[in-house]
């Protein structure tokens, strides 16, 4: 039973930090790898507002969501906008950028790592296992955003847009959708999903700027098993990552965990290198 309710937990983290990752690409087809970037950054605004400032608790994390999703909005508007089209030079953009905001909190800590406190405080217990209030809304949060995203793109105008951006560009200019403005609101909703999942896990543990890394490889870990761009995909991806790694830890040791990811990554990209529900042209047979 702890292995089901922790693997649980632990596929909604990889569903969290993942989704923002695969909302953007699939709808725009740009790699943001300045994705782990942002989760670092959301915690060290909220951090940042809560500590140094004295401000509430909650208001602070609703403005350093905000922050973020504004910041990701311009990361398209006034540096990818310039490269896409350009897959190598959108993956070197979008990871300096990244790259720059890691480092330079760095430079700000040296090295020191900090924590944002939990939601609420407590411990409940399900078929006898003990587990904490915040994993509890860890478990939520990801359902919510799943539950969310599909009635956004579903029932709203703008969610329509992008879907038909998604589904076809061209066919979807040429009915008066602007490709560059879904970008940017795609860009910009990843931002607010990976901001959402900093806010959330965050207070699960310590964070340091290499978490922004760590982060980073998990998102494209679990869209890689997935299918860049299919969330069908990455939602079965973070349940098979999740339940792999709470295995893997419980009966081999913590330190396998990364073993078990590179080792899925590896054997996906052999078996099916589109990802199981990948929408990406399978690579022909080499005589």
């Amino acid at each position: 039973m702890d292995v089901f309710i922790y693997g649980v937990v632990r596929s909604a983290e990889f569903l969290l930090v993942a989704m923002g990752f695969s909302f953007v690409y699939g709808i725009s087809r740009l790699p943001n790898f300045a994705h782990g970037a942002l989760y670092v950054l959301t915690s060290f605004i909220t951090w940042i507002f809560l500590r140094a400032l004295g401000w509430n608790y909650f208001l602070s994390i609703l403005l350093s969501i905000i922050i973020v999703t504004l910041i990701g909005a311009a990361i398209y508007r006034f540096f990818l906008i310039r490269v896409r089209g350009m897959e190598m030079s959108e993956i070197i953009a979008s990871y300096a950028l990244g790259l720059a905001i890691l480092e330079g909190l760095r430079i700000r800590f040296v090295g020191a790592s900090f924590a944002t406190p939990r939601f609420v405080d407590g411990i409940i217990e399900i078929g006898e296992v003990p587990i904490d209030l915040q994993r509890v809304i860890v478990i939520a949060m990801g359902l919510s955003v799943v539950v969310v995203m599909w009635a956004f793109t579903h029932y709203t105008k703008v969610g329509r847009s992008l879907r038909a951006i998604a589904q076809n560009e061209r066919a979807a200019m040429m009915l008066g959708i602007d490709s560059d403005r879904a970008a940017t609101i795609a860009l910009a909703f990843g931002s607010t999903l990976v901001a959402l999942a900093a806010v959330v896990l965050a207070p699960t543990g310590s964070l340091t700027v290499d978490h922004g890394y760590e982060v980073l490889i998990y998102a494209i870990a679990v869209c890689i098993i997935g299918g860049l761009g299919s969330w069908v995909g990455t939602i079965l991806a973070s349940f098979i990552l999740g339940f792999a790694g709470i295995l893997t830890a419980t009966f081999a040791g913590g330190m396998w965990q990364s073993v078990v990811i590179i080792a899925a990554i590896v054997i996906t990209l052999i078996i099916k290198p589109s990802g199981l529900f990948g929408r990406q042209k399978e690579l022909e047979e080499r005589v």
